[in-house]
């Protein structure tokens, strides 16, 4: 598969190209990002055939969306698709901070977890002044879940289900101000959840469907049922399959550690590059619209577009089923 291949949502007059770009970094996520640096990578994702890009209100705290709106001004309408999300409202905060929950010197906004009818208005009302856009193409809930919330994930889902958060949304894509929405999540099974509540057209499911773990596919079975389709974000798993220690954005541990040698040998074996099959993995399966991987730079992105549209023989993929480092069942990418 190339970058520049589309494949069409299932309900929803919206493609996506088989790669996207992710705008975390330009939030300043983890480390400061220059503005040069963010124009560079988007330049260079252009120039590569990438036209989907996705942010959120919480990269940065309005940082990303802010930047992402900016590079992509002078570029035709047209041509690119775009994600967003709400769930969070940004609040003046007066106070400064160097940093906050892993972005560098945030916007002076702090983040007030709201899945109502009203809230969910509000807050793609600011993403597209952020942006600078009359339509949005997907919506996205940010971070709905008990992974995210704990015992205060009840509430919110009642925001969500009984609040009116799904109307809302429903009443957007119903009035053609966005494609379509979804939820965008690290834990499968409130997908599943609200694939009972609404009619989710796509939804962004990161570090859960990758190479090292295909604990979703039940989801994604059921997705291509429903006429749903997914996104497939965190393919390296935070970075283990990227060749550092970092799992579900803490320090992966030794069965992880263990499994991602496991991987790494067999594609040492087929001189493959175990980034490109982590990158390629997710796209074997009808329901993975597209892969979004972020970058901080054009270097980063050219990087990861080399080993997306690498050659990997069927035999690789054969000896990992073989030697069970991937599940049954799993569809296998062509050769």
């Amino acid at each position: 598969m190339k970058i520049a291949d589309t494949r069409k949502l299932a309900r929803a007059e919206v493609s996506l190209t088989a790669l996207g770009l992710g705008c975390a970094q330009m939030g300043n996520l983890l480390k400061r990002t220059p503005f040069s640096d963010a124009q560079g990578t988007a330049d260079a994702a252009w120039d590569l055939g990438i036209r989907y890009f996705d942010t959120a209100p919480y990269y940065g705290f309005s940082r990303s969306e802010r930047r992402l709106g900016a590079l992509l001004d002078e570029r035709p309408r047209e041509e690119f698709r775009l994600s967003t999300k709400v769930g969070r409202l940004l609040v003046p905060e007066s106070t400064p901070r160097e940093r906050d929950e892993g972005y560098i010197d945030p916007s002076p906004f702090s983040q007030v977890y709201d899945y109502s009818y009203d809230a969910i208005l509000k807050s793609f009302e600011a993403s597209r002044h952020r942006l600078g856009l009359a339509k949005i193409d997907i919506l996205y809930v940010h971070d709905i879940g008990e992974a995210t919330h704990g015992e205060r994930h009840a509430h919110h889902w009642a925001h969500l289900t009984k609040g009116g958060g799904f109307r809302a949304l429903e009443e957007l894509r119903s009035a053609g101000e966005i494609g379509g929405f979804g939820l965008g999540v690290n834990e499968w099974q409130v997908i599943r959840d609200a694939l009972e509540e609404a009619d989710l057209d796509v939804s962004m499911l990161a570090g859960r469907y990758t190479l090292l773990e295909q604990g979703s596919l039940e989801l994604l079975d059921i997705c291509l049922r429903r006429g749903s389709r997914i996104v497939a974000a965190g393919v390296f798993n935070s970075g283990v399959l990227a060749g550092n220690r970092t799992f579900d954005y803490g320090d992966a541990p030794d069965d992880v550690i263990h499994r991602v040698k496991s991987l790494r040998a067999v594609a040492e074996e087929f001189d493959v590059p175990l980034e490109a099959a982590a990158l390629q993995f997710p796209l074997a399966h009808a329901a993975v619209a597209s892969v979004v991987v972020g970058a901080r730079n054009a270097e980063q992105i050219r990087s990861n577009a080399e080993w997306f549209e690498s050659s990997i023989p069927a035999a690789f993929w054969s000896k990992l089923g073989a030697a069970g480092l991937i599940a049954d069942a799993v569809p296998f990418p062509p050769d």
